[in-house]
């Protein structure tokens, strides 16, 4: 189970993997987070990972109550699915293609993303847990949706990847309180005072 920043934590490791496994030929390339006003004016040259849905994770709603390895129960998790836009820019379709293909092949090689990479992209420490990992699935995205997606990058409409980060379960800070069943009940109700 994850903490509060693993969106952003999730989305900083697959950018620091693959700028960790650029090859020389892609030396200049650059890695960024993109949100839709990136999309005017795009880089030159790199990799962007573009988050576009955030939906609840569908395998699973009602999470039981999450107990911590001392026995405090806090609030269920909340499982999230992350999708994204894995985009390639350059000055070339030559280019740009191979950065795809590269970029493609480099994530398969690594489905699961472990706690090790996952805390080390942000400057939250120890967002996930030892055993944590999140997994970075490829997914077939509909034409309508990826039209949806793309409207707001017009005219800079990009060839594009998408992927799927499965049940990323963000923990609730709030503890469950529990007390004793009560045995009496006080009111509080005393003698009517005389006017």
């Amino acid at each position: 189970m994850a903490g509060l920043y693993a969106i952003a934590a999730v989305g900083q490791a697959i950018l620091a993997l693959l700028e960790a496994a650029c090859p020389a030929e892609f030396s200049g390339a650059d890695f960024q987070l993109y949100q839709a006003s990136n999309f005017q004016k795009p880089m030159d040259e790199g990799i962007s990972l573009y988050l576009y849905r955030v939906v609840p994770a569908n395998n699973i709603r009602n999470m039981p109550p999450r107990v911590a390895p001392d026995g405090r129960r806090f609030r269920p998790s909340l499982p999230l699915d992350l999708h994204y836009l894995l985009i390639p820019w350059a000055r070339n379709a030559v280019k740009q293609e191979r950065l795809l293909g590269w970029a493609m092949r480099t994530l398969e090689d690594t489905l699961l993303l472990h706690s090790s990479l996952l805390n080390q992209a942000g400057p939250e420490i120890d967002t996930f847990g030892e055993r944590e990992s999140a997994d970075v699935i490829l997914e077939t995205i509909s034409i309508q949706d990826m039209s949806a997606v793309w409207e707001v990058a017009k005219p800079n409409v990009q060839v594009a990847a998408a992927y799927v980060v499965r049940m990323l379960s963000i923990d609730s800070q709030l503890e469950i309180t529990e007390a004793d069943l009560a045995q009496t009940r006080v009111f509080g109700v005393g003698r009517p005072t005389a006017p």
